[in-house]
Formats: structure tokens, sequence, C-alpha cells
């Protein structure tokens, strides 16, 4: 029988990520999530399954400055799987406040799983290396001469710094660290939801999305990410990871947004970002 979501429940979203089938409140209180079956490879970024898998694992429902909503129950059939959590009452969080949290996250230590994302930056720009790359954007007039220019030293450059990425230190990370996924306070700690890109990534990766879905300041944001990790890691060492990681990632989805009928705001977002681009650059150059 095809799965259907039970009259009554209320919609939350249509349904944004690759396998995301659906999100619903329930009558009682509980939130349902639909995956449909997609990629099948444990560890890409994309992987199906890995929000079931984190939500039956309880594997972040107890971690700290980051942490799941408690699961309920997972159930699997012919078509997909259906994931029902706990509601989180949603509050504002400042990006401040929620650097402070990544930065603590990213201090668990968790045995990875083969279902962990691992490669998410390689795996998004092998899916640009089907087609033209970046060069769409060298000819996009609606971007300064000098972001054009950096975004060509970031896409002849990007295998060199991948590998920068893969040298700094490896930590857990939430992998879509959009304020959008982070919703309410349980103590200290952040309630996060949509762990679909779940996994090991290098230091800065979570900073980064922050970098780029927030207005506060990058340095701001660095010292807030030290203030929640207890300056474990060199701060040079924070900003570069996030710097780079917000620059690949900001004009990958701007070069993707041009293939689009509607490309949204990625290229206006681009054109914000262009003083990290600018600094990703010149030190990769």
């Amino acid at each position: 029988m095809h799965w259907e979501p039970e009259p009554g429940w209320t919609p939350l979203t249509a349904g944004t990520g690759v396998s995301n089938g659906g999100v619903w409140l329930t009558s009682d209180g509980l939130v349902v999530k639909r995956l449909l079956r997609g990629i099948g490879r444990p560890d890409h970024y994309a992987y199906w399954r890995r929000q079931a898998e984190v939500a039956a694992s309880g594997v972040v429902e107890a971690t700290v400055g980051l942490r799941a909503p408690r699961c309920v129950k997972v159930d699997s059939d012919a078509d997909g799987v259906t994931v029902w959590t706990e509601a989180v009452t949603t509050v504002a969080l400042s990006g401040v406040e929620l650097a402070t949290a990544v930065g603590r996250f990213g201090r668990n230590e968790i045995e990875p799983a083969d279902w962990f994302a691992r490669r998410i930056l390689r795996d998004r720009l092998a899916n640009d290396e089907q087609g033209p790359g970046w060069a769409p954007l060298a000819v996009e007039e609606r971007l300064p001469a000098g972001l054009r220019r950096d975004c060509g030293v970031l896409w002849t450059r990007r295998h060199e710094l991948l590998a920068e990425l893969d040298r700094l230190p490896q930590q857990v990370i939430h992998g879509d660290a959009h304020p959008v996924n982070l919703l309410g306070r349980a103590g200290d700690d952040v309630i996060a939801v949509d762990w679909e890109q779940f996994g090991i990534g290098p230091l800065g990766f979570d900073l980064a999305y922050l970098l780029l879905s927030t207005d506060a300041p990058v340095d701001a944001l660095v010292s807030a990410y030290q203030l929640g990790s207890g300056s474990a890691w060199p701060i040079d060492a924070v900003r570069r990871g996030a710097v780079v990681t917000a620059a690949i990632t900001a004009v990958a989805r701007a070069a993707w947004s041009l293939r689009q009928p509607d490309p949204g705001d990625h290229l206006d977002r681009l054109c914000r970002m262009a003083h990290l681009v600018d600094e990703a650059a010149r030190q990769a150059a």
C-alpha cells in the first residue's frame, strides 16, 4: 500500500531535500518526516537513509552543543522510511549563539558509522565537474570583475583547497548548520533538525554554513566558535576552514543557480560573500 500522511496532520514543509518527501505535525504533537529512496552510497552527502540512521541510533540525542530531538520510532516500507520525533519549540537564536553551539558540538567524540557523510565538498564538486563547472560565472555580468576572477581561482585550485581542508582536524559535523535547522534550546544546547549531511568534516565546516546564512561578522562568529570549543584548536585554522568551506559552497551554489529557471538569491548572496571569496582565493593563490 502506498504511504500517505494521516488526515489531520499539518504540513510543515513541502520537502526540499534530495530525499525529503515531506514533514508534518501530528495531532498529538509529534513531527513526522518522510524519506524517499535515493542515493544509496552510505558516505555520500545525500545518502537517502542517513536521517533515519541518525534518529534510530540516537547518536546525537545526548551530544553537547547541538543535539537532535528524541526519536519516537522509525518505520520502513517498500517505498521509503518514516521518522517520528518529538516536536521542537522554536526560539530565536543569534548567529553568535549558534556559532558558540557548533563550537561546542565539534568537541564531541563519536565513533563513525559507515553511514556518516565524509566527502560533502568533494562530492558536490564532482557533480560540478560533470558539466561546465563554474565557467558560467566568469561571464556573468551581474558579478563584479574581481569576484569573477576570484571564482576562477577557486575553481582552478579546488583540489589544492580540498587537500588543505583534509589536513585540518576532522571533527563531527551537523553538515547543514543553517539557522532554519537550529531551532530550539535545551539548557546550553541547541536542538537541531535535518541531519541529512551529518558526519565527519574539516574544522570550521559547520561555522561556514553560519557565515553563509547569518549577517554576523566573520570575526564575531569565529570568536564565538572559539568560546564554545574552549579554544581547542588554533583560531587561524578555525577561520581558514570556515572561510574556504563557505567560499567554495557560495560559489558552487551560484554556479548551480545559473542552470536553474530561477536562480533565486544565490548570486546576490555570493556578492555579499565577496570579501570571504577574496580571502580564500588570495591565500589559495
